[in-house]
């Protein structure tokens, strides 16, 4: 339901932002906000989930997810002016809700189911998002107008609205233990530690996604000027999305892991190279086809090395929330760094036609660095250790 609500208007918002304010640079802002924020709500919000009630932690954030889409409405074209304190709130609303399901993610999965159920997630995850956009970029395109937007945001709210409601029927688990403010910090200053190569290859994953978890869809829109095209577009790369994770995430095991995340890596690089053709439907179409296939070899191996590596001990267990957070700040810190990147070259963009491409490049190839970072680790935190019964707290 949440990711139906995030596909129908997640996609379009940067585009609404950008045809309003005719700004590249605000779309980056209220990214670069909106991750800023999250990750600092992931940091605070920490003890409450920890030693309270994770529940209302996911309730909060999905009903401030839902209040923001109520915002937009309201402001109508004026959310351009409101960009920052936007950003702000839809960065608390995703702060709150990843955090508590993180936490419940490890807590109902272990090394011997992980990777498929990463599979089955991101299926699931791509089949929202074969239909939802779609129907999205119809209506707006139908729409002509500001009209189309008002409809698909309105549709997101009310979901929101209606999974707050949902949620209360979910069990609540018995919190446990103490919440350690500074615990990442002092992983990473411990020599030897494993997570001083997972948190700069958790880095390397955030520095792609700052950038291309909006800027793509802005680059298809800026190509066709239309966002029915952008709506095929989400809904032809989720089909392929679809079946790229279904695959993975039934073949895949702990031991191919090494294999499997290094090939994802170069390939979702190398699927960059239609981007230096002039840009247009057509190659932005066939990159798109190509990370989508290629990208569940990379992220379902980093994903599942990374929560196996949290529940690997009894201890690093009961620090479930800490380590999901320490994970939180790694990808932050990425995000900000891709989309501060993104920033800088701006000014440029017009100066060459190279500009762009370079950008996805630059920022595209960081997985081949994170699987440099992860391989010694990859596999290894699942093989032979069960993860302890910890989770039910």
């Amino acid at each position: 339901m949440l990711g139906t609500a995030n596909a129908l208007s997640g996609t379009f918002l940067p585009i609404y932002l950008w045809k309003t304010s005719q700004s590249f640079a605000l779309v980056g802002w209220f990214n670069f906000t909106q991750f800023l924020v999250s990750g600092l709500t992931f940091w605070l919000a920490g003890k409450w989930v920890k030693e309270h009630n994770k529940m209302n932690s996911l309730r909060l954030g999905v009903a401030l997810s839902g209040l923001f889409y109520f915002v937009v409405l309201l402001l109508g074209e004026s959310s351009v002016d409101y960009a920052v304190p936007l950003g702000i709130m839809i960065g608390m609303g995703n702060g709150f809700f990843w955090l508590a399901f993180n936490v419940v993610y490890f807590e109902v999965t272990e090394p011997g189911n992980r990777d498929r159920f990463n599979g089955w997630a991101g299926l699931l995850g791509s089949g929202a998002g074969i239909v939802a956009p779609w129907i999205s970029g119809w209506l707006i395109t139908m729409s002509k107008g500001e009209r189309g937007y008002h409809i698909i945001f309105t549709v997101s709210a009310v979901i929101f609205s209606v999974a707050v409601v949902l949620s209360f029927w979910l069990k609540k688990r018995k919190s446990t233990g103490t919440y350690e403010w500074l615990h990442g910090i002092r992983q990473l200053r411990e020599r030897g530690n494993p997570w001083r190569y997972a948190v700069p290859a958790i880095v390397c994953q955030g520095v792609r996604e700052g950038v291309y978890m909006f800027f793509v869809g802005l680059l298809v829109f800026l190509a066709t000027k239309n966002e029915g095209k952008l709506g095929n577009f989400s809904l032809i790369t989720s089909l392929v999305g679809l079946v790229g994770f279904w695959l993975v995430g039934r073949l895949l095991k702990p031991r191919r892991r090494r294999a499997a995340m290094l090939i994802g890596a170069v390939a979702v690089t190398a699927v960059i190279a239609p981007l230096f053709w002039p840009l247009s439907y057509r190659t932005l179409l066939a990159f798109g086809i190509g990370t989508a296939l290629f990208m569940p070899l990379y992220v379902l191996p980093m994903t599942s090395t990374v929560f196996d590596l949290i529940g690997s001990t009894e201890d690093s267990a009961k620090q479930r929330e800490e380590f999901v957070i320490l994970r939180e700040a790694g990808l932050t810190a990425g995000r900000m760094v891709g989309v501060a990147a993104y920033l800088l070259v701006l000014p440029y963009m017009e100066q060459s036609d190279y500009i762009v491409p370079g950008l996805m490049l630059a920022v595209g190839a960081f997985p081949i660095l994170g699987w440099w970072l992860m391989r010694g680790l990859l596999g290894k935190a699942a093989e032979g250790r069960k993860e302890t019964s910890t989770r039910g707290g």
